[in-house]
């Protein structure tokens, strides 16, 4: 199942900056290791703010929100998400 899922990033101002670098850098190496996996399949930064869309390809609503949960930042990020479906009008045959 494919998932459009939005972040944007709110670390507190008074965050040690060693321990913020510190979670960015774990976050860093945890996104890497589902991309190579296949399972986070796109990432974008919004223009002008600590924030990305990025799409998901994972197996059921439960694995979606075990690997969101199991992100560094986030205890910092307020989340939206949205299903996606294929288009029937889409040209491309991979769209899942």
């Amino acid at each position: 199942m494919l998932f459009k899922v939005e972040m944007k990033v709110n670390i507190p101002h008074d965050l040690p900056a060693d321990v913020a670098n510190e979670i960015k850098a774990r976050e860093k190496a945890y996104s890497h290791e589902l991309q190579r996996q296949g399972k986070w399949r796109h990432l974008w930064r919004v223009a002008g703010s600590y924030a990305n869309v990025s799409i998901f390809d994972v197996q059921d609503n439960a694995e979606l929100q075990e690997l969101i949960s199991n992100l560094p930042l986030f205890p910092y990020m307020d989340i939206t998400v949205a299903p996606l479906c294929r288009h029937p009008s889409s040209i491309h045959e991979d769209d899942r």
